[in-house]
Formats: structure tokens, C-alpha cells, sequence
């Protein structure tokens, strides 16, 4: 259950247009951030590889879609996010952006679409767990801007991921398949002219494979789902969504970021326009902390780590750089699992910038100064389903 109101009364998780689907699949069902969501449908290493090798679908229609209307709806967001929306020139293209606390701490990663040549209507589709204070984030920058913000609770989303994911879906809908193979990646189309009001399709997804995400409405996504299952494409849950997204080294809220972590210590500098002199929330602080951690030696990275003997690298534990030396230094895993494409557990972790690969690096497993080598790698360890690294 998620905790109480202030009335005390314990609330239940919501429910998804999807809920249905996922019992009649016989999936089990846990609370994600206030949500009723299937962590597996009976095997989550399969649901894995299915993405992996084949197609299969999660249904993320708890993330919250907002769509951003008025003749500052550009301006709006070139002050709420440190990335600029000036790089979107096509209709349908997306942009991901972190959304910057004054502090320049990380409030939320979310993506921006494009949706009208005028640069008047945008849509932004962020995280579950953060939607109260992302709304509140919202609405606060919004003061001095012409913008209405709707926020579109009645839609579902589905994404849709692996090497088949789109040749599967195109068999689904042929209609689709034009649309389908002119799309690039992160780049979205309007299915409003084909399939209905509300229909849109992007080039995104959260599994380091080619896919897809569909956006629809809620009503009509139980009889798409079951057209999906029936093409052979696989339903796999929050479990397996972790571990492809760990793979693929993207970072998931509250645990690799937050409002406490730069985007540089979390491998977000790349999101970050900073060439002109364009006045984003966050912008001052951010900027003159990286100065600040350069200067006194404090500044952190993010990195891969690989354990290749026995045992499962877990978020929390320390991460030891060079133990027992004069310059002994320590990090912390931020997320860590068994990767089932390598056989291996690994972790991403945020360690000291100055690490390099002459250094020693450990983790304490079990807490009892028993240290085990773990290889330190560049992110991603997976990409289109192929390890990126010597082994």
C-alpha cells in the first residue's frame, strides 16, 4: 500500500486502462510508486530476453503526459529545463532534459515532444514518482509565461521494445508501416489521421533496444494489448524494465539521481545547453558547484562496474578505490542486479572523477571487510543486445 492521507485512511494503488490485461496474463501484480503494475508474468529473465532477441511490451501508462499549449510554451520551457527545446526544428522530435532545483540538483529526467510547427504546443511525458512535485515544479515556473498545462490522465501508454518490436507492430497495424519506417529515433508521429484522436507513436524506450512507444487512449488500450500478444510480442514487467534499463546504463529516478545529484555526477553533462547564455532554473548553482567540486577535488562521475566472480552488487554498498593506500577513496552503487544478457552482476555506481584505470577497485559484498575485484566500465555494458565491452 502507499501511505496514508493526512485523513489517515490508507490509500490503494491506482490502476492502469491495463489493469485487466495483466490479471488475464496472469501477471503479479506489486504497488510501484502508487501504482498496481506486474513485476513478472511468470519469468522475468524471460520477459528479458525476449526484448533482447524478439519483442515485448510494458505498459508505462503511469507515466504522466502533460501537454504544454500558448504563445510562450517555448519560452516556458526554455526557463524550466537545462536542456533547450530551440533544438526540436521538426514536428514529432523529442528531447530529453533534466528538470533543474535551484540548487541544480536533478528534480526530474522527462522528454519533450515537438507537436505544431508554430512552436506552440509541446508535450512532456515524465516520471510516476515524481509527478506531484513535478506539477508543483510546473506551474511554479509558469508565473510571467502565457501557458496552460493540461494534463492528460485519461491516456495509456505501451512501449513497445526489441530487435522485432517494429516489424511485429507493422504486422499489427499495417497502416502503420509507412509511418513506422520513416520514424528515427526519438522522433514521434501523430496516428490521429490513421488510427483516431489521441493516437501518436515515438521512437523511444527505456531498454537500450530499437522499439517504440504508443500513446492512446485509455478505452481503446485493452484491445491493442491483446492485438500485440496475439503478433507474439512478449509482456514483461517492472523487473525485467529494470534490468534492460540497467544493461543499457540508464539512470532511474531516486536511486542513479535526484534532487541531491548533479547532472554531471550522474552522467547528464551531455543534456546540459550551456553555450549561449539562455537563464534555465538551476543554471547559477550548477554551474558554479562544478566549478567549486573542480577546484577542491570533490567532483564525482558516473560508471559501470563488473563483477565477474560470485555474488549480486547491490544499491547502497561502498565502492573502495584503491584500499588501504595513501590514496584510498570511496563511491557508492546507485543501482545493482544480475544482468541476465551477461551472466554477471553489475552495478552503476558514482565514484570519484579522478578515478582512472590504474586503479584498484572493490566492493565488500557481505559487509565483513572480505574485498572482491569488480571491473570498471564505460555505460552502457549492453547495446542492441551486444555486450560493449572486451570480455
Amino acid at each position: 500500500m502507499t501511505a496514508t492521507s493526512q485523513n489517515s485512511t490508507t490509500q490503494t494503488p491506482k490502476r492502469t486502462p491495463l489493469y485487466q490485461s495483466h490479471v488475464d496474463s496472469e501477471g503479479k501484480l506489486v504497488d510501484f510508486s502508487g501504482w498496481e503494475l506486474p513485476i513478472h508474468y511468470g519469468s522475468q529473465i524471460e520477459e528479458h530476453d525476449a526484448v533482447r532477441t524478439d519483442a515485448g511490451m510494458f505498459d508505462v501508462s503511469h507515466m504522466v503526459i502533460v501537454d504544454v499549449k500558448g504563445s510562450d510554451a517555448k519560452a516556458w520551457l526554455q526557463k524550466l529545463l537545462a536542456n533547450d527545446v530551440d533544438k526540436l526544428k521538426i514536428v514529432g522530435k523529442a528531447l530529453y532534459s533534466p528538470m533543474l532545483n535551484e540548487q541544480g540538483g536533478v528534480i526530474d529526467d522527462l522528454i519533450v515532444y515537438l507537436m505544431n510547427e508554430e512552436a506552440t504546443e509541446y508535450r512532456i511525458v515524465s516520471n510516476a514518482a515524481t509527478r506531484d512535485k513535478d506539477m508543483a515544479q510546473f506551474h511554479k515556473v509558469t508565473e510571467g509565461f502565457e501557458v496552460d498545462l493540461n494534463e492528460r490522465e485519461e491516456l495509456a501508454m505501451l512501449a513497445v521494445q526489441g530487435p522485432k518490436a517494429v516489424e511485429k507492430l507493422a504486422q499489427v497495424k499495417p497502416s502503420w508501416a509507412d509511418t513506422l519506417a520513416g520514424l528515427k529515433p526519438f522522433v514521434g508521429a501523430d496516428l490521429t489521421d490513421i488510427e483516431g484522436q489521441d493516437w501518436f507513436v515515438a521512437r523511444t524506450g527505456y531498454t537500450g533496444e530499437d522499439g517504440v512507444e504508443v500513446i492512446m487512449h485509455g478505452d481503446e488500450a485493452p484491445a491493442f494489448f491483446e492485438q500485440l500478444k496475439n503478433a507474439g510480442i512478449k509482456p514483461a514487467g517492472l523487473g525485467a524494465r529494470d534490468t534492460l534499463r540497467m544493461e543499457a546504463g540508464m539512470n532511474l529516478y531516486g536511486h542513479d539521481m535526484d534532487e541531491s545529484v548533479s547532472p554531471y555526477e550522474c552522467n547528464m553533462g551531455w543534456t546540459l545547453a550551456l553555450k549561449d547564455d539562455r537563464d534555465f532554473v538551476g543554471r547559477k548553482a550548477l554551474v558554479s558547484k562544478r566549478q567549486q567540486a573542480k577546484d577542491d577535488n570533490t567532483a564525482m562521475k558516473q560508471v559501470g562496474l563488473l563483477l565477474t566472480s560470485r555474488g549480486v552488487l547491490r544499491e547502497g554498498m561502498e565502492v573502495t578505490i584503491n584500499q588501504g593506500s595513501d590514496n584510498e577513496q570511496t563511491g557508492i552503487i546507485t543501482s545493482g542486479t544480475f544482468s541476465p544478457s551477461l551472466k554477471n552482476s553489475i552495478a552503476i555506481a558514482r565514484v570519484p572523477a579522478s578515478l582512472s584505470e590504474d586503479d584498484k577497485v572493490q566492493i565488500d559484498l557481505r559487509g565483513k571487510g572480505k574485498f572482491v575485484d569488480v571491473r570498471v566500465l564505460k555505460l552502457p555494458f549492453v547495446r542492441n543486445g551486444k555486450p560493449q565491452f572486451d570480455q
